[in-house]
């Protein structure tokens, strides 16, 4: 006899029931970003933040951005380890923000799937929630999203949106710098969440590595290496501001530390960054040797162990290492500000890395 079972969204891959669930095991941990200015609780249509706080600024300035977390979702998936990525999620968002100088204020994410295992999806929220308490950040609400037919069961992809504020007059960026400031870098905890298409082609598809493989030069797992949390800087950078006077900020993200640094110099100054100040970790070694990366190449790339730069006043400087340093922040000063000349680029990089 034919079949007469009537057509369901369960029958089409969509189970909303595990959706439901997968709310209920994240309540926990969204609860634990909650803000004085949040209002209600998770599961409404739409997160409620009390903007009367921003009363207290004179002119207050909406900072906004969005970001993912790219490939590197797949070394989690591979791993089956799904409570760090959110970390890199709320880092590539909340880092941009601050950059500016705007106090982090709240996020939403995105969760895509191609089945909805409850757990899974909580143990994700986990990391985003843990990220933006690291931020100073509330978790106002978000989506799961189950795309069956799209996406393998296993199969998943993180996006997320974040909000901070500003005082207008504390706007930091290229109209504050100058000729002779200095460019204090800030250490990455690793490969952050940027190139991982580049790093997973070199070490996994071309030099064979195994994710569970012990690579004695990291003193750990490959796979531990590369789910790495990317640092997030938000609240030191804040402390920063509050200690000593700062230009701007730049987050090193994809396209690397020189064309990122380009982005906040001014027409007619130039970043001159000495690669002799630090020395890259072992994992930006060993992509650049398994894959005989040319060096300018993973610099465009990678991050080469620089996650943050801020830009200060030469005589701030100290000041400013001293507060990065009782924050727990490994940084230095790296280069200076110069006129542009004949330079065609707003930064670069000169020298060789220390051995």
């Amino acid at each position: 006899m034919p079949d007469t079972t009537g057509a369901s969204y369960a029958a089409a891959g969509v189970d909303i029931e595990a959706g439901d669930r997968a709310v209920e095991l994240m309540k926990e941990w969204v609860k634990k970003t909650r803000r004085p200015e949040v209002l209600g609780g998770l599961g409404g249509f739409a997160g409620l933040f009390d903007a009367s706080a921003l009363k207290n600024y004179e002119r207050p300035l909406l900072a906004s951005a969005t970001d993912g977390v790219g490939t590197k979702v797949d070394i989690a998936r591979q791993l089956g380890v799904y409570d760090t990525i959110g970390h890199d999620l709320v880092a590539m968002v909340m880092d941009d923000i601050v950059v500016c100088g705007a106090e982090p204020l709240f996020m939403t994410d995105y969760i895509c799937v191609g089945k909805v295992h409850p757990e899974r999806v909580a143990a994700i929220v986990k990391g985003i929630a843990e990220g933006c308490v690291l931020a100073g950040c509330a978790l106002v609400g978000g989506e799961t999203a189950e795309h069956p037919g799209l996406l393998g069961a296993d199969d998943f992809d993180v996006a997320g949106a974040g909000t901070g504020v500003v005082e207008a007059d504390r706007l930091l960026g290229p109209d504050r710098i100058r000729t002779g400031d200095a460019v204090i870098a800030m250490a990455s905890s690793g490969l952050h969440s940027n190139g991982y298409s580049l790093v997973r082609h070199v070490l996994l598809n071309e030099g064979g590595l195994a994710l569970d493989a012990h690579v004695d030069a990291l003193g750990r797992t490959l796979g531990e290496e590369l789910l790495e949390p990317t640092k997030i800087y938000s609240l030191d950078c804040l402390a920063l501001m509050r200690t000593a006077e700062v230009h701007a900020f730049s987050h090193v993200t994809g396209g690397g530390l020189a064309a990122n640094l380009a982005r906040v110099i001014p027409d007619g100054l130039h970043a001159v960054v000495d690669r002799s100040t630090w020395t890259p970790g072992a994992i930006f070694d060993l992509v650049g040797r398994t894959g005989t990366v040319e060096r300018l190449e993973l610099e465009k790339t990678l991050n080469m162990g620089v996650g943050m730069i801020a830009i200060v006043p030469e005589g701030s400087a100290d000041v400013a290492l001293t507060a990065l340093a009782d924050r727990g922040v490994d940084a230095w000063v790296a280069g200076e500000i110069t006129d542009r000349g004949e330079h065609t680029t707003g930064a670069e990089l000169v020298g060789d890395y220390a051995a």
